[in-house]
């Protein structure tokens, strides 16, 4: 085993730099230069704020010499055709002594970097496959194992999640399925950090390793996908009107292979509850389901976007301009003012409104309103409303969030 590989299992292996204040430890090295977006373009819902409404970390792969891979967003080189179907052990042997392009210092990736190449605006593979051939590859090793559990690895798969899985469950262990192994190197130094996080003492906790700034203290109140799109883009914690809900990849950065129910730093995010998180990211093959994060151990999969789930949300750290949460949400035929407001709530619209629903965050039915563009809503309680508006044949046409006083 090689010293990289070696460090491997002790610091979690996850990328990118950060910002300062007080440290709350976890010393970790990166190894990825910035984390990459997901790569998917394609829009799934008017509501603003689903994945491809963000562009941050373009993917960026470019085949090198025939044979390898080079990622400019992570400065990571991969080997461009797995080597094939094999046992947990046999992986890390292979990686370990392989020669390829003149380099022997290859080794099998950490979680966050292989899960890093997945691209979810594909199926299945969830790779680039301009980029990768198609090898029949189920699933791709990683070079953690489970923190309470060494029979079992973690691992990509094909359908662009992560998990965790026996390690008999491929074929040359006695198993049915494929477990590949793809080797990785770095092309720069890794670079150790002595705190990952840091408390900015204002409600958010910064990632040093990926430069995104998260919600100290994700609610607890479960939403359906598309209200989660919405509580992002209306929050203001901290003083910062850009969040939003974050992409599959962000939100599973935050993984702690060492840790279990709740497989997140606990130091970092005090409270937080052994629970399944919503991304902004569609399944594209099935766009009424949408990616969530698992924190019992650190999964990713994918669920109908009308179930409930927690919100956690994240902005870009090194964010300097910000959009008015309010206007930029509101959906094309209709805007609602004052927003926030304690009293009456004005919809102006260029279309005929029949009925406004009023529900909360759960998606429970709050009142329905007819035929009028004035809305009282100081009976309601303070917090955050997603308002439906329908037109004259009963069809909703637009949704967007207020705030009552």
């Amino acid at each position: 085993m090689n010293i990289r590989h070696f460090l491997s299992h002790i610091f979690v292996t996850i990328g990118l730099f950060g910002t300062q204040s007080v440290g709350l430890g976890q010393s970790v090295y990166r190894t990825l230069k910035k984390l990459p977006d997901t790569g998917q373009y394609l829009s799934y819902t008017s509501t603003y704020g689903e994945d491809n409404d963000y562009t941050i970390n373009p993917p960026n792969l470019k085949v090198n010499n025939s044979t390898m891979v080079y990622d400019s967003v992570t400065t990571l080189l991969w080997q461009l055709s797995d080597g094939g179907e094999m046992t947990f052990d046999q992986a890390i042997n292979y990686c370990d002594t392989l020669t390829l392009g003149g380099f022997t210092d290859w080794r099998l990736p950490s979680p966050a970097e292989a899960y890093s190449i997945l691209n979810h605006q594909n199926p299945n593979p969830a790779v680039d496959i301009k980029i990768f051939p198609k090898t029949g590859a189920e699933y791709w090793y990683t070079s953690a194992v489970q923190a309470n559990d060494p029979s079992k690895s973690w691992v990509t798969n094909a359908g662009g999640g992560i998990g965790n899985h026996p390690k008999t469950e491929t074929i040359s262990a006695g198993g049915t399925k494929k477990f590949h192994a793809r080797a990785v190197r770095s092309t720069t130094p890794d670079v150790f950090i002595a705190n990952r996080f840091i408390d900015n003492g204002d409600g958010t906790v910064t990632d040093q390793l990926t430069d995104l700034m998260w919600v100290k203290s994700p609610g607890t109140t479960a939403s359906t996908w598309e209200d989660a799109i919405l509580l992002s883009e209306y929050n203001t914690t901290g003083g910062h009107t850009d969040w939003r809900l974050p992409n599959i990849k962000e939100i599973r950065s935050l993984n702690d292979e060492t840790r279990t129910q709740p497989s997140v730093s606990t130091t970092a995010f005090p409270g937080i509850e052994q629970s399944k998180f919503w991304s902004s990211t569609t399944l594209p093959n099935q766009s009424s389901k949408a990616w969530y994060y698992d924190n019992q151990y650190g999964i990713t999969t994918y669920d109908v976007k009308s179930a409930t789930h927690l919100v956690w949300m994240v902005r870009s750290a090194n964010n300097i301009a910000s959009m008015n949460p309010v206007e930029k949400n509101q959906p094309t035929g209709f805007r609602i003012f004052p927003n926030p407001t304690d009293h009456i709530l004005t919809i102006q619209s260029d279309i005929i409104i029949t009925m406004v629903e009023i529900r909360n965050p759960l998606g429970q039915e709050i009142t329905k309103i007819y035929n009028t563009n004035k809305i009282n809503i100081s009976a309601l309680p303070t917090g955050q409303y997603v308002l439906t508006v329908y037109n004259q044949n009963s069809q909703p046409v637009g949704r967007t969030i207020f705030l009552k006083n």
